[in-house]
């Protein structure tokens, strides 16, 4: 009989304890998948993540893990492209915000290795990055060397650890067929105070933390799980691992957690904001 995905022999429990951030994990997928899968909700993060960090007109930023571009567009907004730079590892990403933000510097890279000068920037930003990150302390300290003395690193990460992410009833669905599965709780980040502490640890001062809260509304059940298969990120990937029967008892747990008709689906991340 074929068996559910393990994830502890590696894929999202190499991440969980420090693993690569890869396109293996699920992040060499179009633009457009990501969009409907975590695009939804990560725009509406973007302006709390901004004014957490104090972004205004005449400041520089880099955002880190830009993705597709959700917070990069809100800095743009904000500072104007000329004054936004972005890295993200997966290259279908770069293109994709190259493409959407003309005139923003957007190259391929790690948050462990920053292709820029000590202190070019105002501020340093990582939107659902932190967690995927190869080594979060080296990134975050890597954010803190391209920013300015007195300048901003600040980011935010889905609370997994807490059950409230827009993924939460996906994975209780998936450890109540699998209680040996490895969900996203592990993640660096995704716990009440972790960011802090990682902050602190990479030599940040003046670190505080800051709860966000996104509210989606989902036209219906499908609109919810259809993302799901376009095998975006660590559940995308595990979903794709999956034989045909039992993606369908998966899916069908998920519709017994969710309502069928149009519903509001609340989340909550854990953001901190250090100085330089």
């Amino acid at each position: 009989m074929p068996k559910w995905p393990n994830y502890r022999a590696g894929g999202l429990h190499s991440a969980a304890v420090g693993g690569a951030y890869t396109p293996h994990m699920g992040f060499d997928v179009a633009a457009e998948a990501y969009d409907r899968f975590m695009g939804r909700y990560s725009r509406h993060l973007a302006p709390q993540l901004a004014d957490l960090a104090g972004m205004a007109p005449g400041q520089r930023a880099l955002d880190v893990g830009c993705g597709p571009g959700a917070l990069t567009s809100e800095l743009v907004a904000r500072l104007g492209p000329g004054a936004v730079s972005a890295v993200d590892p997966s290259p279908p990403f770069v293109e994709a915000a190259r493409a959407r933000h003309p005139g923003v510097t957007v190259l391929e890279a790690s948050a462990e290795s920053l292709p820029f000068d000590d202190a070019a920037f105002d501020a340093a930003l990582a939107q659902l990055v932190v967690h995927f990150m190869t080594d979060p302390v080296a990134g975050l300290r890597e954010m803190g060397r391209v920013t300015r003395p007195g300048g901003v690193v600040a980011a935010c990460v889905w609370d997994y650890g807490g059950g409230q992410g827009p993924l939460g009833p996906f994975w209780e669905a998936a450890r109540e067929l699998d209680p040996t599965v490895v969900d996203e709780s592990l993640l660096a980040g995704a716990r009440e105070g972790h960011l802090v502490e990682l902050f602190k640890a990479a030599g940040l001062r003046e670190v505080s933390q800051a709860a966000l809260s996104v509210v989606q509304e989902l036209g219906s059940f499908e609109d919810w799980w259809e993302p799901f298969t376009a095998g975006v990120g660590p559940a995308g990937a595990y979903v794709a691992g999956l034989d045909e029967d039992r993606r369908a008892q998966l899916r069908d747990r998920c519709r017994a957690l969710l309502p069928d008709g149009p519903f509001t689906l609340t989340a909550r991340a854990w953001a901190a904001r250090g100085s330089v």
